[in-house]
């Protein structure tokens, strides 16, 4: 199926490349290239100097509201406190914060300070929160007096390096910290952002570390060429859009996506501090007159469970454009938008490494449900040949391009996209093992058909290879969410003597729907009608599969349980396994 989408008038026939986008954008003569000039500075010349830039919604439904103005003149002062605390250029600071506004105005104003940013989930415990300190060098920490007791007091000692902690809140500050509030208020709001190289580190992203340590990925200023476009073409943000992204500001997303792409732009953003509830979202979409949203295929799952009677309860009518990332989508919730919100909800893929969005479902493409789309402009993506380990095959340093339209191969790029990570802090090893022949290895398995649109298969590593065959757990994941009883699938694959693996998939059901052993032998029967041998062969049902605060279902975990093996970093698992 296909939904057919009419020309998008902001949308060109053609795509421009990085280079002719670059040149679209305004740059400060003297400053250079600065993510936080670009996100807030440069709009105090423009009509939205006034612009209300962060709608932040507590968790007790209380309303902060910051235009460009205020975020220029409060990122300001922060940059001072950093310089009056002796913290300069790539030195980092760290930020253990929900999504409040301090957390924006210590992002934006570490990187006028040309310090390096580096968000840390916030409901990470102690032992993740002290190996990230600890690999990425951090001198500065922003959180809360709450979390400040709870995670950090407990591993100070083991932290030398971390020279300040800030806390926010209008009390006093614990001992061994600083009140954030009382050092912006002696600052000034003055504060010239120094020459800034494009190639200067800016952020630094510390992946899940779902197998080993975490790694820190490097992005630099620059990449902030890349948000723009992105964000204009893949999320279609436009000059007078209310946009929320429900990802947190401690993953790439709710970084690139979340703070720097619609900031730079000009656009009022929603943020919501509180927890996921499907009422309560609605009512964010209703009352903030949101226009284009980014989401995760997870939350949208969540959503559906409710009905569509639940969403036509509030009026959407300004919501113009939706799109997900974070894990595939399935093509069951791309068809439940248009049916239920009104709206296809546009797939798009990339990872930490990446920066930015790669290949996407934009604005003026058709789409096919279940697509990850076609590659951005400037970006060239190909499918390598796999060996035996599922990863792609060198050989003397080369790989060989798959160019047959269906066959699978390991999704790679062409490294020299403006956002494309600048190493692995502290491990080039690690770095150089994700590159080979002149290619950016993703780790991902993917397929593309004859009108050049991307299919993601599975990560190289969740590849189930049973009586021959290779297998994707998230094509077996779609077929059985089509099941009206289904609401949410993990598959993995289990050891069998004869076979080598068996498929296995754990299910969660809507409401309504009872486990029980006619539902699994009909779910049985009508994955078999749609995969034929690469059906499951075991069912399990699941109310509560483990997820990644990112919104995917841990395979890895699934997998560690059903054989009894070490269930590794579960720092990034999402307390009660659903959102």
């Amino acid at each position: 199926m296909i939904i057919h989408k009419p020309r998008h008038p902001a949308v060109p026939p053609e795509l421009p490349d990085y280079e002719t986008a670059r040149r679209t954008f305004t740059w400060p003569p003297a400053t250079g290239v600065n993510i936080a000039w670009q996100a807030v500075d440069r709009h105090l010349g423009t009509p939205a100097r006034d612009r209300v830039a962060l709608r932040c919604i507590g968790r007790d439904d209380t309303l902060t509201e910051l235009t460009y103005l205020d975020l220029h003149r409060r990122t300001a002062r922060f940059a001072n406190v950093l310089r009056a605390l002796g913290v300069g250029r790539g030195e980092r600071v760290f930020t253990l914060l929900g999504r409040v506004p301090e957390l924006y105005v210590t992002v934006l104003g570490t990187l006028k300070n040309l310090s390096v940013l580096a968000p840390l989930f916030s409901a990470f415990g102690p032992e993740p929160i002290r190996e990230r300190l600890h690999l990425g060098d951090g001198r500065v920490l922003v959180t809360t007096p709450a979390l400040y007791a709870r995670k950090i007091a407990p591993i100070r000692d083991a932290l030398p390096g971390l020279k300040h902690v800030l806390v926010t809140g209008d009390g006093p500050a614990p001992e061994g910290t600083l009140p954030l509030a009382g050092l912006m208020a002696a600052a000034s709001t003055a504060f010239t952002i120094p020459a800034t190289q494009a190639e200067d580190m800016a952020l630094l992203h510390f992946t899940s570390g779902t197998t080993g340590k975490p790694k820190g990925a490097v992005h630099v200023h620059g990449a902030v060429t890349a948000h723009l476009t992105t964000a204009r073409y893949a999320l279609d943000l436009r000059p007078g859009d209310v946009y929320w992204c429900t990802a947190d500001p401690g993953w790439v997303t709710g970084m690139s996506y979340g703070v720097i792409a619609p900031l730079a732009l000009g656009v009022t953003m929603v943020t919501d501090a509180g927890e996921f509830d499907a009422r309560r979202w609605y009512r964010t979409l209703q009352e903030q007159h949101v226009t284009v949203w980014y989401t995760a295929p997870t939350a949208l799952r969540m959503l559906m469970r409710h009905g569509k009677e639940l969403a036509a309860g509030y009026d959407l009518s300004h919501l113009r454009f939706i799109a997900s990332v974070g894990e595939p989508l399935n093509p069951e919730v791309v068809l439940w938008g248009q049916d239920a919100l009104g709206l296809p909800v546009h797939d798009n893929w990339w990872q930490t490494e990446t920066g930015a969005i790669m290949i996407s479902n934009y604005a003026s493409m058709d789409i096919k449900p279940g697509s990850m789309g076609r590659p951005m402009p400037g970006i060239t993506a190909a499918l390598l040949e796999r060996g035996e380990d599922g990863r792609a095959r060198v050989t003397d340093g080369r790989v060989t391009v798959v160019t047959e339209p269906g066959a699978e191969g390991e999704l790679a790029l062409r490294p020299g996209w403006p956002s494309m990570f600048r190493g692995y802090l502290g491990d080039p090893g690690r770095y150089a093992k994700a590159f080979a022949g002149g290619w950016y290895l993703s780790g991902d398995v993917a397929r593309r058909d004859e009108d050049g649109y991307f299919w993601f298969v599975a990560r190289a590593d969740d590849v189930i290879k049973s009586a021959g065959h290779l297998i994707g757990p998230f094509e077996v994941e779609s077929v059985l969410m089509e099941h009206p009883a289904v609401a949410e699938v993990g598959v993995i694959g289990t050891p069998d003597p004869v076979a080598g693996e068996l498929v296995k998939a754990f299910v969660t059901l809507k409401p309504g729907y009872q486990p029980g052993e006619i539902l699994r032998r009909d779910l049985v029967a009508f994955a078999r009608t749609r995969l034929g041998a690469v059906a499951p062969k075991q069912i399990a049902f699941d109310q509560h599969l483990p997820h990644t605060r990112s919104g995917k279902v841990m395979r890895r975990l699934l997998k560690a349980r059903e054989l009894g093996l070490p269930e590794g970093d579960t720092s990034t698992l999402e307390d009660g396994g659903s959102r």
